[in-house]
C-alpha cells in the first residue's frame, strides 16, 4: 500500500484469487474428504440421469491431485454449511422471533427446504365479488423463487459465508456475499448480462431443472418488482421484496368503519372461522392491534363470537350497517 508493506488477511486473498482463476470452486480442497453423495444422486435419478461409476467424475468434484473440490463438499450429504431463514417481528430485525436451520446437507436439498418456506409464508389473497373472483400472491411467486435460486448459485461460497434469508412484518430480504463479479457492473447485471461466479454449480442446478437460461432470473424479478428492489455493495448483493398490498385490492372502506376494522369484516366475510392469528398472518398487524378492533366491532354490535375461541365462529349482526360487498 504505497510505501508500506502490509499483511493481507486471508479472505482478501481469497477473494482476489476467485476473481482472477477461472472455476476457482474447482481449485479449493474440500475441508472433509469422507463424504458421501446419497442425496444428489437421488435428485438425479428423479430426472432420470443414470449414475454409475463416474458420476462423481462427471460432476468435477476432483481436484487436479485427485482430491474432493469445495463443490463436492456443498453437495455432499453432510457439510458445515448453515442455511437460515429468520423471521422477524416488524419491519427491521430488533426483535428475532424464530431462526430456522435448513442447512448442513447437500445444497440442493438447502435450496429446496428454503423454497418450500417460503411457499408456505408466500399466502394467497382471495375475495368474491359479483363480478369476479380475485386472487393475488403475497409476493410474486416467480420472482421469490429466481431470487432465492440465485442467491445459492451465485454466492461467493470461497468466503465461507452462506446466503442469509430474512422474514420482516412488511418484506422479505435476500442477501448473498460476494457483490457482483468483477466481469459486469450494475448496469449490465440489471439488463440480463451473465457472468456465473460459479458455473460448476449452474451446470449441476440447470440439470435437475432449478435453473434455466443464464440471465433470465433477473430480468423476471424486475418484471415481477423493479430495479429498485436490488442493493449493491462491495461484499454483498441483497433483494428486498414488498408483500402485496392486501388493501388496495380487497375491500372497500366504510366511513363509519377505520380501515383496519375494514380489513378484519372482510376476512370475517370470508371466512368466518377465522382465527386471530390467520388475521395477523395476512394483514401483517400486530396481535395487539387485531386484539383490540375485534373488541371495538364487538362492543359496537357489529360482530359477536359464537362458541370458544378454538372451534367458534364469527358472525356479523348487522351486514347492511357494514357494507360489505359479496
Amino acid at each position: 500500500m504505497g510505501s508500506s508493506v502490509e499483511s493481507v488477511d486471508d479472505a482478501t486473498i481469497i477473494k482476489m484469487s476467485s476473481n482472477r482463476i477461472k472455476y476457482s470452486l474447482l481449485n479449493i480442497v474440500s475441508p472433509k474428504q469422507n463424504l458421501s453423495f446419497s442425496q444428489l444422486k437421488i435428485y438425479y435419478e428423479e430426472k432420470s440421469f443414470e449414475i454409475n461409476e463416474n458420476f462423481l467424475m462427471q460432476l468435477n468434484f476432483y481436484t487436479s491431485d485427485n482430491k474432493f473440490n469445495y463443490p463436492a463438499y456443498l453437495l455432499s450429504d453432510n457439510n458445515d454449511i448453515s442455511i437460515k431463514v429468520a423471521s422477524y417481528e416488524g419491519e427491521d430485525s430488533y426483535n428475532l422471533i424464530q431462526n430456522e436451520e435448513y442447512g448442513y446437507c447437500c445444497l440442493i436439498k438447502s435450496t429446496k427446504k428454503v423454497l418450500d418456506k417460503f411457499n408456505m409464508i408466500n399466502k394467497t389473497y382471495t375475495t368474491i365479488t359479483n363480478i369476479e373472483r380475485k386472487e393475488i400472491k403475497k409476493l410474486d411467486a416467480v420472482a421469490l423463487r429466481e431470487a432465492i435460486i440465485n442467491a445459492f448459485v451465485h454466492n461467493s461460497w470461497v468466503l465461507n459465508n452462506p446466503p442469509k434469508f430474512e422474514i420482516f412484518g412488511d418484506h422479505i430480504s435476500i442477501t448473498s456475499t460476494g457483490g457482483l463479479i468483477n466481469k459486469i457492473n450494475e448496469e449490465e447485471f440489471l439488463k440480463g448480462y451473465s457472468f456465473p461466479r460459479n458455473p460448476e454449480l449452474m451446470r449441476i442446478y440447470r440439470d435437475l431443472d432449478l435453473v434455466e437460461q443464464l440471465g433470465t432470473g433477473v430480468l423476471r424479478i424486475i418484471k415481477a418488482y423493479d430495479k429498485n428492489v436490488f442493493e449493491f455493495s462491495e461484499n454483498f448483493i441483497r433483494l428486498n421484496f414488498k408483500y402485496n398490498k392486501y388493501k388496495s385490492l380487497f375491500f372497500e372502506n366504510n366511513k363509519n368503519l377505520t380501515i383496519t376494522q375494514n380489513k378484519i369484516m372482510l376476512l370475517i366475510k370470508q371466512n368466518n372461522k377465522i382465527t386471530q392469528k390467520e388475521m395477523i398472518e395476512i394483514t401483517n398487524l400486530t396481535r395487539t392491534t387485531i386484539t383490540k378492533n375485534l373488541l371495538n366491532l364487538k362492543e359496537k354490535n357489529i360482530i359477536k363470537r359464537v362458541g370458544p375461541d378454538k372451534g367458534g365462529y364469527w358472525e356479523i349482526i348487522d351486514e347492511c350497517e357494514t357494507n360489505i360487498k359479496s
